[in-house]
Order: structure tokens, then sequence, then C-alpha cells
């Protein structure tokens, strides 16, 4: 019984979200990068950044004014970048970093 659970377990606790729960969007004129269904915020910067293997990793920087550190946060892999963005935002906050988020494979 015990396999039989951990299996059903991993297969809803480790995969992202299908389909991702935000798309990303390019601005025509400025190129600026945005993600889709989540609040659109001045401080923060969504980056699409190449990997040597050829791939993209999407990530969102999320400014603090008040920062003299960042974090680096490589979400879980039951997540995207679209439920963690209010997360970011809160963290950076409160903690008074800048934040970096990653997510590989969500274009």
């Amino acid at each position: 019984m015990g396999s039989v659970t951990s299996s059903m377990a991993a297969k809803f606790a480790f995969f992202p979200p299908n389909p991702p729960s935000y798309k990303i969007t390019q601005d025509e004129v400025t190129k600026r990068l945005s993600m889709t269904d989540v609040p659109q915020r001045e401080n923060v910067d969504v980056l699409k950044l190449p990997t040597r293997r050829g791939q993209e990793i999407v990530a969102i920087y999320v400014r603090n004014p008040l920062a003299s550190l960042t974090v680096l946060y490589s979400h879980g892999n039951a997540a995207d970048l679209g439920q963690m963005y209010e997360l970011f935002a809160e963290l950076s906050a409160h903690l008074r970093v800048n934040l970096m988020g990653l997510s590989e494979g969500h274009l």
C-alpha cells in the first residue's frame, strides 16, 4: 500500500501546473517582458535567461530600494512563477531584499 500512496503523491507533488498559470508577453515598443494573470508591478522585471545548452530559464527579479542583499529563490517542482509571484513580492518587501525567482521550462 505504501508504494501506491507514494507513487500517487509523486504524480501530484512534483509536476508544475499544465498549462502554466501565466504567459510571457513582450511590449512591442519597449521590448520589456511581462507576465499575464499576475498584478503588474514597476519593481518587477521578467527575464528569459539563456543556458549553455540552448534553453531558456524564465526568471522574475523583484527590486527593493531598501535592499543591500539579493536572494536567489528556486521554487519547488509543484509550482510555477505565476503561483509564486505574490510570495516573491511579499518576501522582498518584508525582508527588505531584492529577490530573483527562477523557473525552468515554462515559456
